[in-house]
Protein backbone atom coordinates (compact mmCIF):
# COMPACT_ATOMS: atom_id res chain seq x y z
CA UNK A 1 0.00 0.00 0.00
CA UNK A 2 1.44 3.57 -0.62
CA UNK A 3 2.05 6.14 1.44
CA UNK A 4 -0.46 8.95 1.76
CA UNK A 5 0.33 11.87 -0.10
CA UNK A 6 -1.55 15.06 -1.31
CA UNK A 7 -3.64 14.63 -4.09
CA UNK A 8 -2.15 15.31 -7.67
CA UNK A 9 -3.86 18.06 -9.38
CA UNK A 10 -1.80 18.23 -12.61
CA UNK A 11 -1.33 14.93 -15.16
CA UNK A 12 1.95 15.70 -14.82
CA UNK A 13 1.91 15.14 -10.88
CA UNK A 14 -0.91 12.24 -11.22
CA UNK A 15 1.59 10.80 -13.77
CA UNK A 16 4.46 10.59 -11.56
CA UNK A 17 2.36 9.67 -8.48
CA UNK A 18 0.78 6.29 -10.47
CA UNK A 19 4.75 5.27 -11.18
CA UNK A 20 5.13 4.96 -7.41
CA UNK A 21 1.79 3.44 -5.95
CA UNK A 22 2.94 0.06 -6.63
CA UNK A 23 6.25 -1.50 -5.74
CA UNK A 24 6.46 -3.19 -9.15
CA UNK A 25 5.82 -1.64 -12.53
CA UNK A 26 4.57 -5.21 -13.62
CA UNK A 27 2.46 -7.26 -11.07
CA UNK A 28 0.29 -9.81 -12.97
CA UNK A 29 -3.20 -10.55 -11.42
CA UNK A 30 -6.88 -9.11 -11.61
CA UNK A 31 -7.53 -9.60 -7.73
CA UNK A 32 -6.58 -6.29 -6.91
CA UNK A 33 -8.06 -4.63 -10.46
CA UNK A 34 -10.86 -6.51 -10.47
CA UNK A 35 -11.99 -5.33 -6.70
CA UNK A 36 -11.30 -1.74 -7.60
CA UNK A 37 -13.35 -1.85 -10.98
CA UNK A 38 -16.46 -3.46 -8.77
CA UNK A 39 -16.08 -0.13 -6.32
CA UNK A 40 -16.11 1.74 -9.32
CA UNK A 41 -19.29 0.28 -10.70
CA UNK A 42 -17.27 0.13 -13.76
CA UNK A 43 -19.90 -2.03 -16.09
CA UNK A 44 -19.66 -1.34 -20.17
CA UNK A 45 -22.93 -0.78 -21.92
CA UNK A 46 -21.78 -0.95 -25.07
CA UNK A 47 -19.88 -3.69 -27.43
CA UNK A 48 -16.02 -4.28 -25.99
CA UNK A 49 -13.44 -5.40 -28.61
CA UNK A 50 -10.25 -6.48 -26.91
CA UNK A 51 -7.06 -6.70 -29.36
CA UNK A 52 -4.03 -9.40 -27.98
CA UNK A 53 -1.13 -11.35 -29.59
CA UNK A 54 2.63 -10.61 -29.93
CA UNK A 55 2.44 -7.84 -32.84
CA UNK A 56 0.18 -5.67 -34.42
CA UNK A 57 -1.90 -5.50 -31.59
CA UNK A 58 -1.98 -1.30 -32.58
CA UNK A 59 -2.37 -1.50 -36.05
CA UNK A 60 -5.53 -3.68 -35.31
CA UNK A 61 -6.77 -1.23 -32.98
CA UNK A 62 -6.14 1.75 -35.26
CA UNK A 63 -7.64 0.00 -38.51
CA UNK A 64 -10.68 -1.12 -36.72
CA UNK A 65 -10.68 2.78 -34.97
CA UNK A 66 -10.59 4.21 -38.27
CA UNK A 67 -13.49 1.88 -40.53
CA UNK A 68 -15.84 2.25 -37.16
CA UNK A 69 -15.34 5.97 -36.99
CA UNK A 70 -15.97 6.48 -40.95
CA UNK A 71 -19.06 4.55 -40.20
CA UNK A 72 -20.17 7.25 -37.70
CA UNK A 73 -19.63 5.17 -34.86
CA UNK A 74 -18.33 7.56 -31.61
CA UNK A 75 -15.38 4.82 -31.03
CA UNK A 76 -13.15 4.73 -27.79
CA UNK A 77 -9.83 3.38 -28.31
CA UNK A 78 -7.10 2.56 -25.32
CA UNK A 79 -3.84 1.78 -26.36
CA UNK A 80 -0.21 1.90 -24.73
CA UNK A 81 2.18 2.31 -24.46
CA UNK A 82 2.33 6.05 -26.19
CA UNK A 83 5.34 8.27 -28.04
CA UNK A 84 5.14 11.68 -26.82
CA UNK A 85 1.95 12.27 -24.56
CA UNK A 86 0.66 10.35 -22.22
CA UNK A 87 -2.51 11.30 -23.63
CA UNK A 88 -2.27 8.80 -26.71
CA UNK A 89 -2.95 6.10 -24.58
CA UNK A 90 -6.97 7.10 -24.65
CA UNK A 91 -8.43 8.42 -27.84
CA UNK A 92 -12.62 8.95 -28.26
CA UNK A 93 -13.39 10.03 -32.00
CA UNK A 94 -9.83 9.99 -33.09
CA UNK A 95 -8.52 12.12 -30.85
CA UNK A 96 -6.35 11.75 -27.17
CA UNK A 97 -8.29 12.86 -24.48
CA UNK A 98 -7.92 15.95 -22.69
CA UNK A 99 -5.34 16.39 -19.41
CA UNK A 100 -8.77 17.39 -17.73
CA UNK A 101 -10.66 14.77 -18.48
CA UNK A 102 -7.68 12.11 -17.46
CA UNK A 103 -7.34 14.16 -14.36
CA UNK A 104 -11.17 13.62 -13.50
CA UNK A 105 -10.80 9.62 -14.50
CA UNK A 106 -7.61 9.41 -12.33
CA UNK A 107 -9.48 10.87 -9.09
CA UNK A 108 -12.39 8.75 -9.46
CA UNK A 109 -10.27 5.64 -10.10
CA UNK A 110 -7.92 6.92 -6.85
CA UNK A 111 -11.08 7.34 -5.04
CA UNK A 112 -12.45 3.74 -5.50
CA UNK A 113 -8.86 2.18 -4.69
CA UNK A 114 -8.16 4.15 -1.68
CA UNK A 115 -11.58 2.98 -0.57
CA UNK A 116 -10.59 -1.24 -1.36
CA UNK A 117 -7.17 -0.19 0.57
CA UNK A 118 -5.67 -1.43 -2.72
CA UNK A 119 -2.43 -0.01 -4.79
CA UNK A 120 -2.75 -1.19 -8.58
CA UNK A 121 -0.05 -0.78 -11.23
CA UNK A 122 0.69 2.18 -13.61
CA UNK A 123 -1.08 0.49 -16.27
CA UNK A 124 -3.99 -1.10 -14.32
CA UNK A 125 -4.40 2.27 -13.40
CA UNK A 126 -5.09 3.79 -16.48
CA UNK A 127 -6.72 0.70 -17.81
CA UNK A 128 -9.90 1.74 -15.47
CA UNK A 129 -9.51 4.98 -16.24
CA UNK A 130 -9.96 4.42 -19.96
CA UNK A 131 -12.98 2.50 -19.21
CA UNK A 132 -14.41 5.35 -16.89
CA UNK A 133 -14.07 8.01 -19.56
CA UNK A 134 -15.23 6.06 -22.33
CA UNK A 135 -18.62 5.21 -20.24
CA UNK A 136 -18.27 8.96 -19.20
CA UNK A 137 -18.13 10.40 -22.57
CA UNK A 138 -20.44 7.71 -23.98
CA UNK A 139 -18.73 5.70 -26.62
CA UNK A 140 -20.72 3.50 -28.98
CA UNK A 141 -18.17 0.73 -29.09
CA UNK A 142 -14.36 0.45 -27.32
CA UNK A 143 -11.12 -1.13 -28.15
CA UNK A 144 -8.63 -2.71 -25.93
CA UNK A 145 -5.23 -2.95 -26.68
CA UNK A 146 -4.24 -5.60 -23.91
CA UNK A 147 -0.78 -4.59 -22.37
CA UNK A 148 0.50 -7.98 -21.86
CA UNK A 149 -0.41 -11.66 -22.24
CA UNK A 150 -3.72 -11.80 -21.60
CA UNK A 151 -5.32 -14.28 -18.94
CA UNK A 152 -4.13 -12.02 -15.98
CA UNK A 153 -3.77 -8.48 -17.98
CA UNK A 154 -6.05 -5.85 -16.71
CA UNK A 155 -7.89 -5.71 -19.98
CA UNK A 156 -9.27 -8.59 -19.23
CA UNK A 157 -11.33 -7.72 -16.14
CA UNK A 158 -13.61 -6.97 -18.72
CA UNK A 159 -15.27 -9.57 -21.10
CA UNK A 160 -15.02 -8.40 -24.58
CA UNK A 161 -17.75 -9.48 -26.93
CA UNK A 162 -15.21 -10.06 -29.49
CA UNK A 163 -11.03 -10.63 -28.46
CA UNK A 164 -8.95 -10.85 -31.56
CA UNK A 165 -5.33 -12.38 -31.15
CA UNK A 166 -3.30 -11.01 -34.21
CA UNK A 167 0.03 -13.82 -33.81
CA UNK A 168 1.91 -15.79 -31.24
CA UNK A 169 5.50 -15.10 -30.99
CA UNK A 170 8.42 -15.23 -28.73
CA UNK A 171 8.15 -12.23 -26.32
CA UNK A 172 7.72 -11.18 -22.42
CA UNK A 173 9.01 -14.65 -21.57
CA UNK A 174 9.91 -14.03 -17.97
CA UNK A 175 6.20 -13.64 -17.23
CA UNK A 176 4.41 -15.62 -20.31
CA UNK A 177 6.47 -18.61 -20.96
CA UNK A 178 9.14 -20.17 -23.07
CA UNK A 179 7.54 -21.50 -25.74
CA UNK A 180 5.20 -20.49 -28.22
CA UNK A 181 2.23 -22.82 -26.71
CA UNK A 182 2.70 -21.74 -23.05
CA UNK A 183 2.51 -18.13 -24.21
CA UNK A 184 -0.54 -18.51 -26.86
CA UNK A 185 -2.17 -20.27 -23.80
CA UNK A 186 -1.86 -17.03 -22.00
CA UNK A 187 -2.83 -14.67 -24.47
CA UNK A 188 -6.54 -16.67 -25.68
CA UNK A 189 -7.30 -16.11 -21.83
CA UNK A 190 -9.19 -12.93 -23.65
CA UNK A 191 -11.17 -15.68 -24.82
CA UNK A 192 -14.86 -15.98 -23.87
CA UNK A 193 -17.02 -18.83 -23.92
CA UNK A 194 -20.11 -18.53 -26.61
CA UNK A 195 -18.41 -14.89 -27.50
CA UNK A 196 -16.63 -14.12 -30.57
CA UNK A 197 -12.76 -14.93 -31.09
CA UNK A 198 -10.07 -14.10 -34.02
CA UNK A 199 -7.06 -15.50 -35.06
CA UNK A 200 -4.70 -14.37 -37.24
CA UNK A 201 -1.97 -16.92 -35.99
CA UNK A 202 -1.83 -19.50 -38.73
CA UNK A 203 0.57 -21.73 -37.21
CA UNK A 204 -1.62 -22.32 -33.92
CA UNK A 205 0.08 -25.08 -31.64
CA UNK A 206 -1.84 -27.90 -30.88
CA UNK A 207 -1.89 -26.72 -27.17
CA UNK A 208 -3.28 -23.02 -27.65
CA UNK A 209 -5.97 -24.92 -30.00
CA UNK A 210 -7.31 -27.28 -27.08
CA UNK A 211 -7.41 -24.36 -24.74
CA UNK A 212 -9.42 -22.59 -27.31
CA UNK A 213 -12.01 -25.39 -27.09
CA UNK A 214 -11.83 -25.62 -23.51
CA UNK A 215 -12.96 -21.97 -23.08
CA UNK A 216 -15.88 -22.81 -25.84
CA UNK A 217 -15.01 -19.34 -27.80
CA UNK A 218 -16.58 -18.84 -31.59
CA UNK A 219 -13.61 -19.24 -33.37
CA UNK A 220 -12.51 -17.93 -36.21
CA UNK A 221 -8.71 -19.15 -38.07
CA UNK A 222 -7.01 -17.51 -40.49
CA UNK A 223 -6.38 -19.65 -43.55
CA UNK A 224 -9.28 -21.91 -42.60
CA UNK A 225 -12.40 -19.49 -41.83
CA UNK A 226 -11.41 -16.25 -43.70
CA UNK A 227 -8.10 -15.01 -46.09
CA UNK A 228 -7.20 -12.64 -48.67
CA UNK A 229 -5.57 -12.47 -52.18
CA UNK A 230 -3.61 -10.06 -53.21
CA UNK A 231 -2.11 -8.49 -55.85
CA UNK A 232 0.19 -5.34 -56.82
CA UNK A 233 -2.70 -2.97 -56.74
CA UNK A 234 -5.51 -4.57 -54.44
CA UNK A 235 -6.25 -7.06 -52.29
CA UNK A 236 -9.85 -9.14 -51.66
CA UNK A 237 -11.03 -10.51 -48.53
CA UNK A 238 -13.12 -13.96 -48.16
CA UNK A 239 -14.65 -13.96 -44.83
CA UNK A 240 -17.30 -15.78 -42.60
CA UNK A 241 -20.00 -14.10 -43.38
CA UNK A 242 -18.92 -11.75 -45.73
CA UNK A 243 -16.31 -11.28 -48.90
CA UNK A 244 -14.47 -7.81 -50.69
CA UNK A 245 -12.93 -7.11 -53.91
CA UNK A 246 -10.75 -4.85 -55.01
CA UNK A 247 -9.93 -3.53 -51.94
CA UNK A 248 -7.20 -0.55 -50.95
CA UNK A 249 -4.21 -1.19 -49.34
CA UNK A 250 -4.05 0.05 -46.11
CA UNK A 251 -2.40 3.40 -45.38
CA UNK A 252 -0.15 1.75 -43.01
CA UNK A 253 3.27 0.45 -44.88
CA UNK A 254 4.11 -2.85 -45.15
CA UNK A 255 2.60 -6.05 -46.76
CA UNK A 256 2.11 -7.91 -43.56
CA UNK A 257 -0.83 -5.20 -42.93
CA UNK A 258 -2.92 -7.40 -45.39
CA UNK A 259 -2.95 -9.83 -42.73
CA UNK A 260 -4.18 -7.00 -39.74
CA UNK A 261 -6.63 -5.84 -42.13
CA UNK A 262 -8.10 -9.41 -42.60
CA UNK A 263 -8.32 -9.72 -39.07
CA UNK A 264 -9.92 -6.74 -38.55
CA UNK A 265 -12.01 -7.27 -41.03
CA UNK A 266 -13.46 -10.56 -39.72
CA UNK A 267 -14.02 -8.94 -36.32
CA UNK A 268 -16.57 -6.74 -38.04
CA UNK A 269 -17.98 -9.52 -40.40
CA UNK A 270 -18.87 -11.53 -37.55
CA UNK A 271 -19.97 -7.94 -35.11
CA UNK A 272 -22.22 -6.66 -38.03
CA UNK A 273 -25.40 -7.57 -35.98
CA UNK A 274 -23.69 -4.90 -33.54
CA UNK A 275 -21.97 -3.30 -35.55
CA UNK A 276 -22.56 -2.86 -38.88
CA UNK A 277 -20.25 -1.36 -41.67
CA UNK A 278 -20.94 -1.31 -45.39
CA UNK A 279 -17.85 -1.62 -47.47
CA UNK A 280 -17.20 2.01 -48.08
CA UNK A 281 -16.62 2.25 -44.56
CA UNK A 282 -14.05 -0.09 -44.91
CA UNK A 283 -12.17 1.36 -47.93
CA UNK A 284 -12.17 4.70 -46.31
CA UNK A 285 -11.21 3.64 -42.94
CA UNK A 286 -8.12 1.72 -44.78
CA UNK A 287 -6.87 4.88 -46.37
CA UNK A 288 -7.29 7.07 -43.54
CA UNK A 289 -5.14 5.09 -41.23
CA UNK A 290 -2.17 6.95 -39.26
CA UNK A 291 -0.26 5.21 -36.86
CA UNK A 292 3.18 6.69 -35.74
CA UNK A 293 6.27 4.37 -35.46
CA UNK A 294 5.22 1.40 -37.12
CA UNK A 295 7.39 1.40 -40.37
CA UNK A 296 6.61 5.04 -40.57
CA UNK A 297 8.69 6.54 -43.47
CA UNK A 298 9.35 9.99 -43.00
CA UNK A 299 9.42 12.91 -46.08
CA UNK A 300 12.32 14.19 -47.61
CA UNK A 301 16.05 12.96 -48.18
CA UNK A 302 17.98 10.80 -46.10
CA UNK A 303 15.06 8.46 -45.97
CA UNK A 304 13.81 8.18 -42.17
CA UNK A 305 12.06 4.74 -41.20
CA UNK A 306 10.54 4.80 -37.42
CA UNK A 307 9.54 1.36 -36.11
CA UNK A 308 9.01 0.31 -32.52
CA UNK A 309 10.29 -3.28 -34.12
CA UNK A 310 11.29 -4.73 -30.06
CA UNK A 311 11.15 -8.59 -30.38
CA UNK A 312 12.71 -11.01 -32.99
CA UNK A 313 9.32 -11.31 -35.34
CA UNK A 314 8.83 -7.96 -35.41
CA UNK A 315 12.43 -7.10 -36.19
CA UNK A 316 12.28 -10.08 -38.89
CA UNK A 317 9.31 -8.21 -40.55
CA UNK A 318 11.31 -4.95 -40.51
CA UNK A 319 14.13 -6.44 -42.09
CA UNK A 320 11.66 -7.35 -45.34
CA UNK A 321 10.22 -4.13 -45.71
CA UNK A 322 13.67 -2.27 -45.30
CA UNK A 323 14.53 -4.77 -48.47
CA UNK A 324 11.22 -3.96 -50.26
CA UNK A 325 12.59 -0.34 -50.40
CA UNK A 326 14.27 -0.43 -52.97
CA UNK A 327 18.82 0.11 -52.86
CA UNK A 328 19.97 2.21 -50.58
CA UNK A 329 23.70 3.29 -50.87
CA UNK A 330 24.21 2.92 -46.84
CA UNK A 331 21.56 2.71 -44.03
CA UNK A 332 22.25 3.90 -40.18
CA UNK A 333 20.64 2.28 -37.81
CA UNK A 334 19.60 3.84 -34.26
CA UNK A 335 18.82 1.32 -31.73
CA UNK A 336 17.87 1.12 -28.17
CA UNK A 337 15.74 -1.70 -26.38
CA UNK A 338 15.30 -3.20 -23.16
CA UNK A 339 17.38 -4.88 -21.37
CA UNK A 340 14.91 -7.95 -21.01
CA UNK A 341 14.29 -7.96 -24.50
CA UNK A 342 16.50 -10.42 -26.73
CA UNK A 343 18.57 -8.46 -28.44
CA UNK A 344 21.17 -10.29 -29.90
CA UNK A 345 18.05 -11.84 -31.92
CA UNK A 346 16.83 -8.39 -32.81
CA UNK A 347 20.03 -7.14 -34.07
CA UNK A 348 20.40 -10.70 -36.35
CA UNK A 349 17.10 -10.08 -37.72
CA UNK A 350 18.64 -6.62 -39.30
CA UNK A 351 22.47 -7.31 -39.84
CA UNK A 352 22.22 -7.31 -43.58
CA UNK A 353 20.22 -4.17 -43.71
CA UNK A 354 22.42 -1.87 -41.19
CA UNK A 355 25.83 -0.52 -42.01
CA UNK A 356 26.42 1.76 -39.39
CA UNK A 357 25.14 0.83 -35.54
CA UNK A 358 24.24 4.04 -33.82
CA UNK A 359 23.81 2.65 -30.28
CA UNK A 360 21.57 4.78 -27.48
CA UNK A 361 20.97 4.40 -24.25
CA UNK A 362 17.39 4.56 -23.00
CA UNK A 363 16.32 6.13 -20.04
CA UNK A 364 14.45 3.73 -18.47
CA UNK A 365 14.46 1.55 -15.09
CA UNK A 366 14.46 -1.32 -18.08
CA UNK A 367 16.72 -0.15 -20.66
CA UNK A 368 19.37 -1.83 -21.88
CA UNK A 369 23.00 -0.22 -21.52
CA UNK A 370 25.23 0.37 -24.58
CA UNK A 371 27.80 -1.98 -23.33
CA UNK A 372 24.83 -4.69 -23.20
CA UNK A 373 23.69 -3.72 -27.09
CA UNK A 374 27.53 -4.38 -27.98
CA UNK A 375 27.78 -7.46 -26.44
CA UNK A 376 24.75 -8.56 -28.78
CA UNK A 377 26.43 -7.17 -31.72
CA UNK A 378 29.77 -8.88 -31.08
CA UNK A 379 27.51 -12.00 -30.74
CA UNK A 380 26.40 -11.75 -33.62
CA UNK A 381 29.53 -11.45 -35.38
CA UNK A 382 29.65 -7.14 -35.81
CA UNK A 383 33.07 -6.42 -34.50
CA UNK A 384 34.02 -3.86 -36.62
CA UNK A 385 34.68 -0.55 -34.00
CA UNK A 386 34.29 1.77 -37.09
CA UNK A 387 30.75 0.79 -37.51
CA UNK A 388 29.72 1.20 -33.95
CA UNK A 389 29.05 4.13 -32.21
CA UNK A 390 27.52 5.04 -29.04
CA UNK A 391 25.24 7.70 -27.71
CA UNK A 392 24.11 9.21 -24.33
CA UNK A 393 20.28 9.00 -25.71
CA UNK A 394 18.88 8.18 -29.77
CA UNK A 395 18.20 11.91 -30.04
CA UNK A 396 21.85 12.66 -30.47
CA UNK A 397 21.99 9.45 -32.39
CA UNK A 398 19.64 10.39 -34.87
CA UNK A 399 21.25 14.10 -35.33
CA UNK A 400 24.63 12.06 -35.72
CA UNK A 401 22.90 10.49 -38.50
CA UNK A 402 21.45 13.47 -40.01
CA UNK A 403 24.76 15.16 -40.04
CA UNK A 404 26.36 12.28 -41.44
CA UNK A 405 24.06 10.56 -43.72
CA UNK A 406 24.08 11.28 -47.73
CA UNK A 407 21.27 12.24 -49.13
CA UNK A 408 20.52 8.54 -51.24
CA UNK A 409 21.04 7.05 -47.63
CA UNK A 410 19.01 5.97 -45.30
CA UNK A 411 18.66 5.82 -41.42
CA UNK A 412 16.45 3.07 -39.29
CA UNK A 413 15.09 4.32 -35.63
CA UNK A 414 14.38 1.19 -33.75
CA UNK A 415 14.18 -1.10 -30.88
CA UNK A 416 11.22 0.11 -28.64
CA UNK A 417 8.46 2.69 -27.62
CA UNK A 418 11.31 4.92 -26.09
CA UNK A 419 13.89 5.13 -28.72
CA UNK A 420 11.40 6.41 -31.70
CA UNK A 421 9.70 8.65 -29.37
CA UNK A 422 12.68 9.77 -28.66
CA UNK A 423 13.47 10.66 -32.15
CA UNK A 424 9.98 12.00 -33.02
CA UNK A 425 10.75 14.71 -29.73
CA UNK A 426 13.36 16.11 -31.87
CA UNK A 427 11.63 16.05 -35.11
CA UNK A 428 8.63 17.68 -33.56
CA UNK A 429 10.90 20.73 -31.86
CA UNK A 430 12.33 20.95 -35.36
Amino acid sequence: MAEKTAKPTSLIDWLLYLEHLHPKAIDMGLDRVRQVKDTADLIPRFPLIAVGGTNGKGSVCTMLESILSCAGYRVGCYTSPHLLEYNERIRIEQRAVSDEELCCAFDVIEAARSRCNLSLTYFEFGTLAAMYLFAQLKVDVAILEVGLGGRLDAVNVFDADCAILTNIDLDHMDYLGSTREEIGIEKVGIFRKDKIAICGETNLPEGVRKQITTIGAKLSCMGEDFDYKADMIQWNYKGPRSSYSSLPYPALRGSYQLKNASVCLTALDMLRDKLPVTANDIRRGLLEITLPGRFQVLPGKPMTILDVAHNPAAARVLADNLGALGFHQYTYGVIGMLKDKDIASVVLALKMCVNTWLIASTHTSRGASADEIIQALKKVGITDKDKIHVFPNASAAYVFAREHAAENDRICVFGSFYTVSAVLGVLQKS
